[in-house]
């Protein structure tokens, strides 16, 4: 078996619970991978008028900084730290930093400042992520050539490469929350988890949280020995999403529903290594969730199923001037494979125009739940865990067709254990695909 995580976590507890708001994998694949996911964070329960005395005293900055050490295959034994203030300044925000540093000279940096809101702007919310890494044993699934990149028909096909490998991504989100249902108080208060007694409907204008985000960013990936390979990607991100699930973190009801467009303007300079490709992309994707009942012995069984859908419509226009199709760099396009979608295979092992992914998880939670008596573990709030089993079927294709997306799926089954350890969700995973098996740990669940 291969381990995307194969290491052993001295302070697993003690990581997992400052990085709260950041997805983190560490893998042989393309080492650390940093991404916060703004629908998950730190959720405040907000009472009563923000400047009342109570209120003061109740959100002050609350900060945590803790050393780790792990060891993987790409990175060999590895130190660092992680700090994270919640709190900081107003009740919803909080800010994060990671940093750590191999044996084998890698590093790694993340800073994120999250859910942040200006005066008189009640229905926005304002973050922003910084992430740069360098491996020198990273491990890549890259194009075989140039010519599958950028400048012909035919379907890509990958090569799984060890080299030097520098990334980064720079992005702000601009988060307006629609006051409808739970944005009808504010962006900070639809922030709060649903309740038992809360309306529940599948009308966006009274259930759930409506929001419109804008996001510009900044990626790039340089890896050396393929200097023909697109390093970076700059544009701008519009998501609509509606999030109908009664708690982000151990849903039982509702669902999410989410349509992202992704626009690469494209460059021309005289320096070649700035030269870009203009592109789009656009990914939907349809979350459910429904309760089974419960019993003795699982108080809690939930069904929970996923539907996600890509494509890349520039991906056969032709630039004349520069001889290139209009296409993302490998790393900025579609893609499935990595700890949230086809986790049997590496990160973004299977890339091209399109993808489609059909996912379906069984979530029980077990009433025994021992961890909060055993050493170590009994220094953190545990509330509950939970033992999943999960199926994945998908398939990325060269043409927007439901025949070839249906053709020779990859598939996925595994099974797992996930914790709430202090309000943030810990998963590890093993799943197993047709030629490949993944170990995963990370934060949040995969929807």
């Amino acid at each position: 078996m291969q381990y995307q995580t194969r290491s052993v976590f001295l302070f697993f507890f003690l990581y997992v619970s400052v990085i709260a708001l950041a997805k983190a994998e560490v893998s042989p694949s393309v080492g650390v991978n940093l991404e916060a996911n703004s629908g998950n964070t730190v959720e405040p329960e907000i009472s009563g008028e923000a400047n009342d005395k109570n209120s003061k005293s109740k959100y002050e900055p609350e900060f945590v900084a803790v050393p780790f050490i792990f060891s993987t295959e790409t990175l060999s034994t590895t130190v660092g730290g992680a700090g994270v203030i919640k709190h900081a300044g107003q009740p919803q925000a909080s800010v994060l930093g990671i940093g750590l540093y191999s044996k084998n000279d890698s590093w790694v940096s993340y800073l994120g400042v999250n859910s942040y809101q200006l005066p008189k702007l009640d229905q926005w919310l304002f973050s922003g992520e910084f992430y740069r890494a360098n491996y020198k044993q990273g491990i890549y699934f890259v194009p075989d050539s140039a010519a599958g990149e950028v400048s012909s028909l035919e379907p890509i096909s990958t090569e799984r490469v060890t080299t030097v490998g520098d990334e980064s991504y720079s992005k702000l989100h601009f988060k307006y929350v629609v006051p409808w249902g739970k944005g009808a108080n504010g962006a900070a208060r639809s922030m709060m988890p649903s309740r038992n007694n809360d309306n529940h409907s599948w009308d966006p204008r009274h259930s759930g949280v409506t929001s419109i985000e804008l996001t510009p960013f900044v990626k790039t990936q340089e890896l050396v020995g393929y200097d023909f390979l697109p390093s970076k990607a700059q544009g701008l991100e519009l998501k609509l999403d509606w999030d109908n699930r009664d708690n982000g973190k151990n849903s039982t009801r509702g669902g999410q529903t989410s349509l992202t467009v992704s626009r690469d303007f494209g460059s021309s300079s005289s320096d070649p290594t700035d030269n870009r490709e203009s592109w789009t992309t656009w990914e939907f994707e349809q979350s459910a969730f429904f309760s089974l009942g419960g019993s003795d012995w699982f108080p809690q069984q939930t069904l929970a199923l996923n539907f996600y859908l890509a494509d890349t419509p520039t991906w056969n226009d032709y630039d004349e001037g520069s001889g290139q199709y209009q296409r993302p760099p490998s790393f900025a396009g579609v893609s499935l494979g990595g700890f949230d979608h086809l986790r049997g295979y590496s990160s973004k092992q299977f890339v091209g125009r399109s993808a489609v992914l059909y996912s379906a998880e069984y979530r029980v939670q077990p009433e025994w739940q021992p961890l909060q008596t055993l050493p170590v573990f009994n220094l953190y709030d545990l509330p509950w865990w939970q033992w999943v089993v999960f199926a994945e079927a998908g398939q990325v294709a060269e043409n927007f067709s439901a025949s070839e997306l249906h053709d020779d799926m990859k598939w996925t089954v595994g099974l797992g254990a996930r914790f709430e350890v202090e309000s943030v969700v810990v998963r590890a995973e093993v799943a197993y695909g047709e030629d490949s098996n993944q170990f995963w740990v990370m934060v949040n669940q995969p929807f």
